[in-house]
């Protein structure tokens, strides 16, 4: 069980989204971490995408740069992670690290995870009252905060109910702000929240 990478086997993203796929194990004394590489295994072809080594981090595929990291001064944790997941980023993963001991022999380990990209839509929001709640006295100041989950970006519409429908509001973001309500504030407020 000396230096076993520990890992999952398989790690669901979420399209535009991030994740981390875990690589980890247990210093030991007498063996110094030489190497340590991450590569992908897509339509049968396998290719590096990032290698730590002496001469520092090297990220091999452009379409990885600046989306890619793994933990620098945590010993034992080689996970990597990816950040604006993409849909062809599913594939297969591998960690591979190389240790040398102090009789100079080389140990190698590695570990294989499987990585699918989902699209998740919007969930149905909630809206959050702020501190004051929902029965606010006039001219305090308020908000109303919307919030749903899936594959970002989410976009937050406002409406307001008048008689016989809903009205558009200008806010568009997830917050809904007054500064100092007024009575004829009161009223039915929705919240619609969409991805693509």
């Amino acid at each position: 069980a000396l230096l076993d990478l520990s890992g999952v086997h398989q790690v669901k993203g979420t399209w535009m989204g991030s994740t981390t796929l875990p690589c980890t194990y247990v210093p030991s004394e007498g063996f110094t971490e030489q190497a340590l590489s991450w590569s992908v295994e897509r339509d049968s072809s396998t290719s590096t995408i990032f290698r730590r080594d002496d001469s520092g981090d090297h990220i091999f595929l452009s379409n990885f740069r600046d989306r890619v990291s793994v933990p620098k001064h945590s010993p034992g944790n080689a996970s990597l992670r990816i950040e604006k997941l993409e849909m062809p980023d599913s594939g297969h993963y591998t960690c591979q690290v190389i240790w040398r001991s102090t009789n100079n022999s080389l140990i190698t380990r590695e570990v294989t995870t499987i990585l699918k990209i989902v699209k998740v839509a919007a969930t149905k929001p909630i809206i959050r009252a702020g501190e004051l709640g929902l029965t606010v006295p006039a001219g305090a100041s308020t908000s109303l905060t919307c919030e749903a989950s899936g594959s970002p970006p989410i976009s937050y519409r406002w409406f307001r109910s008048i008689p016989g429908g809903k009205v558009p509001l200008q806010s568009s973001g997830a917050e809904l702000v007054w500064d100092s309500l007024r009575p004829s504030d009161s009223g039915m407020y929705f919240c619609e929240a969409a991805n693509r």
